[in-house]
């Protein structure tokens, strides 16, 4: 299952003369992050955890994927993360729920290695085409990821990507349907991809509708340890 993932990266970070040519054509995202996703005083400490971060280097954190890859600090399985408990300040958990078989064990293990008072930092796909990493198992509604809470206080929630994305990641995969070899489903992707980006910005003013909520790409949910 973890081919996959590692297939992947190498993809990502070929040395070839096509593929470095391929990733400086790359247009940019076709998604915009709400601002207001960050918006919350969630310090970071001496020990922080990023969950899924491979091919990333993030800085403050100690990262776990799958598998060893280049800014992975531990290979394992985030359903029974190789930690103590009590141990993390803040944990990020970002596009990682979708491709576990048992989303709930995840946030057990968060729950526990969350230190009293720390944050938790989760994000997942509503409205979002399917996407193995090894594997993809489910969407997420607001509502439901709440329901993940596991004891903890929640203190923010919201959309990270919104309506736009969601149109703009959608057409781009629709068009890729009708296009049989890879090379032109490549091409299509990067023209297509530099044509419609600039709409991403309609997200910054439909954040602020709460219908935002009926084809939203990605929500976000901010969860804090009990400190006692």
């Amino acid at each position: 299952m973890s081919g996959n993932v590692e297939n992947l990266y190498c993809q990502r970070t070929s040395p070839s003369w096509t593929s470095r040519l391929a990733r400086a054509l790359r247009p940019p995202d076709p998604l915009l992050r709400n601002p207001r996703e960050l918006e919350i005083d969630a310090p970071l400490g001496r020990w922080n955890l990023y969950i899924g971060g491979a091919g990333s280097v993030v800085d403050g954190y100690v990262s776990i994927d799958l598998v060893p890859l280049a800014g992975v600090n531990v290979a394992g399985s985030a359903e029974q993360l190789p930690f103590r408990s009590n141990l993390f300040q803040r944990v990020e958990c970002d596009a990682v729920l979708e491709h576990v078989e048992h989303p709930e064990c995840v946030m057990a293990e968060i729950t526990r290695v969350l230190a009293p008072g720390g944050f938790a930092h989760v994000v997942v796909p509503f409205c979002h085409p399917f996407h193995e990493y090894p594997r993809d198992f489910r969407r997420f509604t607001p509502d439901g990821l709440r329901q993940y809470s596991n004891g903890l206080q929640v203190i923010a929630e919201g959309w990270r990507t919104g309506p736009t994305a969601t149109l703009l990641v959608f057409v781009l995969e629709y068009v890729k349907v009708w296009l049989p070899w890879r090379p032109l489903r490549a091409v299509a992707h990067g023209a297509l991809g530099w044509l419609l980006f600039p709409f991403r910005y309609l997200d910054l003013i439909l954040f602020r509708s709460a219908r935002a909520r009926q084809i939203g790409n990605h929500c976000y949910i901010w969860l804090r340890k009990p400190a006692s």
